[in-house]
């Protein structure tokens, strides 16, 4: 993260740089990004925010002269690579797992810091004096991950690694990586070459977004009290009906079906059957 920049709209967004070298967070990985990923991060990024999906930009590709190696296909064929660099943006970079990694260390002050700082600064509806403050946002998180995904499902996008350090706490789509879109409708396709278990196929998005959403619920339960945690879990069990509203008023809408018909819901299900047959 390299600054905050607001334009001349008043909108306001982090500045991040991906594939510029380690970080305190890099792990064993040297940092680095390939020029094959960094263009198709700044195509994607770009095309889901014209599709109308929630989503991290790309504001400039650079082409670095460091020489990277990368096994593609992970298979044990590691090649050389020309490196790259995106200057990516987004209203906050902020994670499901940067909660969740501050809870695991018990460390309770620093996250009721962060996560005040959070509702603060994204979720202006929140108000900060309110004792339910907490509740409020894992609410608006829950049911905006399900408009999120119904939206990827919408469009036949597959993000490829959808666990929580990958999930926005703002909702909107980061870190393209090994992501894809359908050619025809697999409720099995998975962009994921190393992903053998295939476990964030695209057939199950929708379940992995329920198991992240559990992960954070887990991970702000030390800031809730006995009655706060028995709605937060209401509200997660609310999850699967949230998503299914969002992903049948959305399909309705691309075969122009208006109004309200019981019959709806099959006629939508049928056609993806019958996608999946030819």
């Amino acid at each position: 993260l390299i600054g905050i920049y607001t334009n001349r709209h008043g909108e306001r967004w982090e500045l991040q740089l991906k594939g510029s070298g380690k970080t305190p967070y890099s792990r064993n990985g040297d940092g680095r990004a390939v020029l094959r990923s960094s263009v198709r991060e700044f195509l994607c990024s770009e095309a889901m925010y014209y599709l109308g999906i929630p989503t991290s930009r790309a504001a400039s590709l650079v082409v670095s002269e460091d020489d990277v190696w990368r096994d593609q296909f992970y298979n044990g064929n590691i090649k050389k690579e020309r490196g790259a660099i995106v200057l990516r943006l987004a209203k906050s970079w902020f994670r499901i797992g940067s909660l969740e990694i501050l809870a695991h260390s018990g460390e309770l002050d620093l996250q009721r810091r962060l996560l005040d700082f959070i509702i603060q600064e994204h979720f202006p509806s929140i108000a900060m004096n309110d004792s339910n403050r907490y509740l409020e946002f894992f609410s608006t998180v829950v049911s905006e991950t399900a408009n999120l995904i119904a939206l990827w499902m919408s469009v036949g996008f597959a993000h490829g690694v959808c666990n929580t350090d990958n999930f926005s706490l703002l909702s909107i789509t980061i870190d393209y990586g090994p992501f894809g879109f359908m050619d025809s409708y697999d409720p099995n396709f998975v962009p994921n070459t190393s992903d053998d278990e295939r476990r964030y196929k695209i057939g199950n998005q929708a379940n992995v977004g329920l198991f992240n959403l559990s992960k954070l619920l887990q991970a702000l339960k030390p800031l809730l009290d006995p009655r706060q945690k028995q709605l937060a879990s209401q509200i997660l069990e609310g999850y699967g009906e949230l998503y299914y509203i969002c992903f049948t008023e959305l399909f309705k809408r691309k075969l122009g079906l208006l109004g309200e018909n019981e019959d709806d819901n099959y006629l939508i299900a049928f056609l993806l059957k019958v996608s999946l047959l030819c």
